[in-house]
């Protein structure tokens, strides 16, 4: 079994930054993309950021230019790297893996709060 731990959510102030961590138990490279995703309350769950295995990035348009996803194989952690937040950002972000025999796996998720 797969576990997905994030970490780096908290309080900070609109302006402010974050980097939010999700370490897989097992190497990042078995998967075939990974994902951000978020969800605020009363909302719906929306897509933020995705790595692919080739390392090519994509992000949501609410938060392109602003927020950064990377990786480090060699502690099978992915990155979210959260500049210039907004109240709106305010959620709980969730970490998501995709094999490529499309098993999924998702983190517990960490709370993410920006203050105006």
């Amino acid at each position: 079994q797969v576990q997905l731990v994030e970490s780096g959510g908290g309080l900070v102030q609109a302006g402010g930054s974050l980097r939010l961590s999700c370490e897989a138990s097992r190497s990042i490279f078995s998967f075939s993309r990974m994902n951000w995703y978020r969800q605020a309350p009363g909302k719906e769950r929306e897509w933020v950021a995705q790595i692919i295995s080739g390392g090519s990035t994509n992000y949501a348009d609410s938060v392109k230019g602003r927020f950064t996803m990377s990786r480090d194989n060699a502690k099978n952690t992915v990155y979210l790297q959260m500049n210039s937040l907004k109240p709106d950002d305010t959620a709980v972000y969730r970490c998501h893996a995709q094999t490529p025999m499309n098993y999924d796996y998702w983190g517990q998720g960490t709370q993410v709060t920006v203050s105006s």
